[in-house]
């Protein structure tokens, strides 16, 4: 996997959880991999990632297929024992979703709606635990949002290695 690139995603999500800039801006936090799946770890302040990137991307406008600029796109389960976060699903697509949308995330036919935040989604409070549930038992998740452009997306991503990865940085943060 793209170790540079989900080191990227490393500030976003600690600025999220309003941790330390400095600690994050130099992390080398990779730790371990499992299949597809990447699980990040910081000390100070601990946090912990299960991170994938999508195995397929599609972008359509008006029902064709269209080529677009995209930022870092993917697909984390963050833990953060000092927010009392412990295993929050983290989507971000490389772009500002469309105001007031969803993402869809579908799960070998199991269905879940993300709220959306500029780049970043989040699940509802609650559902997280139902959502990392259903990815241990699935196979590929897809995402599907819309950009502020009005280009629809949908993000493939493998979920080899997800059960591996994610309890790994459970383990770790605890």
């Amino acid at each position: 996997m793209n170790t540079k690139l989900i080191l990227s995603l490393v500030l976003p999500i600690s600025l999220m959880f309003g941790g330390p800039v400095s600690a994050q801006e130099n992390s080398t936090a990779k730790v371990d991999e499992s299949v597809d799946w990447d699980v990040f770890a910081e000390t100070n302040p601990k946090q912990c990632w299960a991170v994938s990137i999508p195995k397929e991307t599609v972008n359509t406008r008006n029902g064709r297929v269209v080529a677009v600029r995209r930022g870092d796109i993917a697909l984390m389960v963050v833990y953060d024992p000092n927010a009392k976060v412990n295993g929050q699903i983290v989507f971000t697509g490389g772009y500002p979703f469309a105001p007031d949308s969803t993402v869809d995330l579908t799960i070998d036919g199991n269905k879940f709606a993300l709220y959306t935040k500029d780049e970043w989604a989040w699940a509802n409070q609650g559902e997280d635990a139902k959502i990392i549930a259903a990815m241990k038992k699935g196979a590929k998740a897809k995402l599907t949002a819309r950009s502020s452009r009005g280009t629809r997306t949908e993000d493939t991503f493998s979920l080899l290695g997800f059960t591996a990865a994610v309890e790994d940085a459970d383990k770790r943060c605890k």
